[in-house]
C-alpha cells in the first residue's frame, strides 16, 4: 500500500468547488468579455451552453456554443447549414486572433470566412496560462463574436458587409463569420496608383469616420488603427476588423485625463461637465487617418489647382484644428471641384485648336510611352475632365503627339485619356475620338 500523501491542491488552490485558481481566472475573463458584449445590448440563445456573467464559483463551467441574436438584427443569408456547401479555395491571411479564408459559394460568388486562429498568438498565450483548450477557444472567440455584433449593428458603405455567421461548433468547428471578400490593402501599390484613386481611399475613410463619430452605438474609436484593418472592394476602402473598437469615451476628472498620445504629437481635450472626454474617440480616429493615410496618399501628384485645398486639409487634420464634420466638408469640396472641372476654369478655351479631331475613330499599332501615375502601367492613361485638360497634359509631355478619349470613365465620372507618341493607322470606333497635334510646315509639332 502506498502511504505517500496524494498530490492534492493546498492553500489557495484548495477550493471546495474543485476549481483551481487558473480556471477561476479563466472564468473571470470569460465573464468580463461577456460584460463587454452586454454593453452592445447583446442576448444569446442559451441552447448550446453559455457562460453567465452572474455565474457563481460553485456552478459548473459551460462554454458558449449558442447562436448570437440581436434585438434588431440585420438580415444575413448564410448560416450554419449553408456553410456546409461552401468550399474554401485560398488562404487570405491570419493574425493574433483570426484566420481568413477565401471561399466559393455554390453560385460561383466568393466570400471571406473568418474564424478563430487556433495557432495564433492569443490562443498560445491563453494555453500557457490556463491549459484549457476549450476554455481558451471560447475566450479567444469573443473578439470574433464582438466583431459580428458590430458588423450587424453598423451599416456603412465603407464597412465590409456581413453576409452570414454560424456559431455551431459541431458543424464548422466554432464561430465563423461570412464577409464580402476584399483584397488586403497594399499601401505600396496604392502609392503607385493615380491621385484620383488615392483620394477615393481617403474620402471613403473620412466618410467612415464621420459615421463612427455618431454611430447607433455612440462614438466609436478604432484602437488598432492600421492599414491592415482595411480591405479594398471594387476600388472602395472598407473596414474589416472591428474587434478592437471601443464604444465608450474615456471618463475624466480634469483636462489632463483627456490626453491623446501619439509617437510625435500629443493633444489634450477638455473634460466635459459630465466628466467625459467628449470627442476623444473622434479625434483619435482623425489623427490616425492623417498619419497613416493622408500623409502618404493625399498631397503627392495632386492636381496643381487643388493643392491649396489639399494643404488646408493636411494642416487642419495634422494639428487637429477641426473635427471630422469639418474635415468631411473640405473633402467633399475637393471632390466637387474635381468632378465639375471648376479647378480648370482658367484654362485657355482654345487650347484644343492645335489638335485635329477625328471622332468615331480609334488609333491602332500605337507607339506608347509611359508616364506616372498611369491607369495602365505599360502606357500613359490618365483621367481628364475634358479634351481641354487632355490637351494641356499632352502639351506638357514632350513625346506626346496625340491622345484619344473613349466612353470609359472613372468613379468620379471623368474620362480616361490615352496619350501616345504616335500610331500607324486608324479604325472606326463610335465610342472613341482621336486628337492629333497639328504639324507646322517645317514638320515640327506645334
Amino acid at each position: 500500500m502506498n502511504n505517500e500523501p496524494e498530490n492534492k491542491p493546498f492553500g489557495d488552490a484548495a477550493r471546495p468547488d474543485g476549481l483551481t485558481p487558473a480556471s477561476d481566472r479563466l472564468l473571470q475573463q470569460l465573464q468580463e468579455r461577456q460584460q463587454e458584449l452586454d454593453l452592445l445590448d447583446i442576448t444569446f440563445d442559451h441552447t448550446g451552453g453559455f457562460v453567465n456573467p452572474g455565474l457563481s464559483t460553485n456552478d459548473s463551467v459551460n462554454y458558449i456554443n449558442g447562436k448570437l441574436s440581436l434585438d434588431s438584427p440585420a438580415k444575413t443569408d448564410i448560416g450554419c447549414e449553408e456553410l456546409g456547401a461552401i468550399r474554401a479555395v485560398d488562404f487570405l491571411g491570419s493574425g493574433y486572433t483570426k484566420t481568413v479564408l477565401k471561399a466559393a459559394l455554390p453560385q460561383g460568388l466568393f466570400v471571406a470566412l473568418k474564424s478563430v486562429n487556433h495557432q495564433g498568438t492569443d490562443m498560445r498565450l491563453c494555453m500557457e496560462d490556463f491549459q484549457d483548450s476549450q476554455g481558451c477557444h471560447e475566450l479567444v472567440s469573443f473578439k470574433l463574436r464582438k466583431e459580428i455584433v458590430l458588423l450587424r449593428r453598423l451599416q456603412h458603405p465603407n464597412i465590409v458587409e456581413l453576409k452570414g455567421q454560424c456559431q455551431d461548433s459541431a458543424l464548422v468547428g466554432g464561430i465563423t463569420a461570412v464577409l464580402e471578400q476584399g483584397m488586403p490593402l497594399q499601401m505600396i501599390q496604392l502609392l503607385q496608383s493615380p491621385w484620383e484613386e488615392r483620394f477615393r481611399v481617403c474620402l471613403g475613410l473620412v466618410r467612415l469616420l464621420q459615421y463612427l463619430s455618431r454611430s447607433p452605438l455612440g462614438s466609436i474609436a478604432l484602437l488598432d488603427f492600421q492599414p491592415r484593418q482595411f480591405v479594398m472592394v471594387s476600388g472602395e476602402l472598407k473596414l474589416t476588423d472591428l474587434d478592437d473598437a471601443s464604444i465608450q469615451e474615456p471618463a475624466c476628472q480634469e483636462d489632463s485625463d483627456c490626453l491623446l498620445q501619439f509617437p510625435h504629437r500629443n493633444f489634450t481635450l477638455r473634460c466635459s461637465p459630465s466628466r467625459i472626454c467628449e470627442g476623444l474617440n473622434e479625434m483619435r480616429n482623425l489623427y490616425n487617418a492623417y498619419r497613416y493615410f493622408f500623409t502618404y496618399l493625399l498631397p503627392h501628384q495632386a492636381p496643381p489647382l487643388l493643392e491649396p485645398l489639399i494643404h488646408q486639409i493636411m494642416n487642419s487634420t495634422g494639428d487637429l484644428r477641426q473635427g471630422i464634420n469639418e474635415t468631411l466638408v473640405a473633402f467633399e469640396e475637393v471632390l466637387h471641384m474635381y468632378k465639375s472641372g471648376l479647378h480648370l476654369e482658367n484654362l485657355p478655351p482654345l487650347i484644343t485648336r492645335d489638335y485635329a479631331v477625328l471622332k468615331g475613330m480609334r488609333s491602332v499599332a500605337n507607339m506608347e510611352y509611359r508616364c506616372w501615375p498611369s491607369y495602365n502601367q505599360q502606357g500613359c492613361v490618365l483621367s481628364v475632365h475634358s479634351a481641354r485638360e487632355a490637351a494641356l497634359i499632352c502639351n506638357s509631355h514632350p513625346q506626346c503627339t496625340s491622345f484619344s478619349l473613349s466612353s470609359e470613365k472613372t468613379w468620379t465620372g471623368r474620362l480616361l485619356a490615352s496619350f501616345r507618341s504616335g500610331f500607324s493607322h486608324l479604325v472606326p470606333d463610335v465610342n472613341s475620338a482621336v486628337y492629333m497635334r497639328r504639324v507646322k510646315a517645317s514638320g515640327a509639332v506645334l
